[in-house]
């Protein structure tokens, strides 16, 4: 797939036009202009690693968004394998927004819950551009309640802009199914890590991310409301979603200084999408050792650190 430019990455865009225009130069004219490519080229370099190690928090938005990012079923290819899925929450249908089955992990069988984005408009219809309905949030709990009796991790793989906030989903109490597996995953009896991928936006993606361990990669974001949002209600327009982004203090970064994750994933220069073997790799490599630290801890131990977790967020110094 062709990587498009984000619009802070034009002057790189540029720069290697102006390179390919001189290696052009030099066949067609027979000049040896190997010193000047070699300057162009370290330029390029510099260029590139100044602007992705100064990126804004809206910056990393729009790289979590990218549409060449690698989404949950590309990591379950390359970071996983024997992917199997299962369909359905026995109550109403199946949600494509939110794909879950059993698959390998290095010596790890493990259940995996995730969102799936699309590649195009058709892929995006079907797959409800990630934001999954009730019946979603139902059928990875269905799943999740397999991993605990079968005594299996649960690996969840979270890239959504929110659950779906349609009338068909408020009709099928979406909220509640939400707040269904927020109660049943910190009661889960298995280990649970959690992974953002992309987008993390709000309930919908807390709906499979109360985990032991809550990783993110390097350019993904996790967040109450999207930027936009923030904007529109703080300052009644969204144009000012870039200061919104910095204020909610959404990147991995921050929510690693703030402990509310537990650790930060590198991703290649650039984003996932330049290089999803290294992105995959990474990924792997940080769910392996997480899963090799989890498991070898005594379940009831496992439960009350997960509570402890969770209860150490958001408190409140008073005096």
């Amino acid at each position: 797939m062709k990587v498009l430019p984000l619009e802070f990455e034009k002057p790189i865009v540029e720069l290697e036009k102006q390179l390919d225009e001189l290696r052009k130069h030099s066949r067609l004219h027979s000049l040896d202009l190997e010193r000047e490519v070699r300057a162009m080229e370290q330029k390029i370099d510099e260029t590139r690693r100044d602007i992705y190690n100064r990126l804004t928090a809206w910056q990393r938005v729009q790289i979590a968004r990218h549409t060449a990012r690698p989404f949950a079923l590309d990591y379950l290819q390359s970071a996983f394998s024997d992917f199997l899925e299962l369909h359905g929450d026995r109550l109403f249908g199946d949600d494509q927004a939110m794909p879950c089955g059993f698959a390998n992990i290095g010596d790890y069988r493990c259940v995996v819950v995730a969102h799936q984005k699309g590649r195009d408009t058709k892929e995006n219809i079907r797959r409800n551009f990630g934001s999954a309905n009730p019946e979603g949030y139902r059928k990875a709990l269905r799943i999740m309640r397999l991993a605990e009796k079968f005594h299996l991790p649960v690996i969840a793989l979270i890239d959504t802009p929110g659950a779906y906030p349609g009338v068909g989903a408020e009709e099928r109490h979406i909220s509640e199914s939400i707040a269904i597996n927020l109660r049943e995953m910190i009661l889960l009896r298995t280990p649970i890590v959690a992974a953002v991928i992309g987008e993390g936006g709000s309930g919908g993606a807390l709906g499979i991310g109360v985990a032991d361990r809550v990783l993110m990669l390097e350019n993904s974001y996790y967040s109450v409301i999207s930027p936009e949002g923030c904007a529109a209600i703080l300052w009644k327009h969204r144009s000012h979603a870039p200061e919104a982004a910095e204020a909610l203090k959404l990147t991995a970064a921050h929510l690693k200084e703030l402990e509310l994750i537990d650790e930060v994933v590198p991703e290649p220069l650039g984003g996932a999408h330049h290089d999803p073997e290294i992105a995959a790799r990474n990924l792997h490599t940080s769910l392996m050792r997480h899963l090799d630290q989890l498991t070898r801890k005594p379940i009831d131990m496992l439960l009350n650190e997960r509570y402890e977790k969770f209860r150490r967020m958001g408190k409140v110094f008073e005096g």
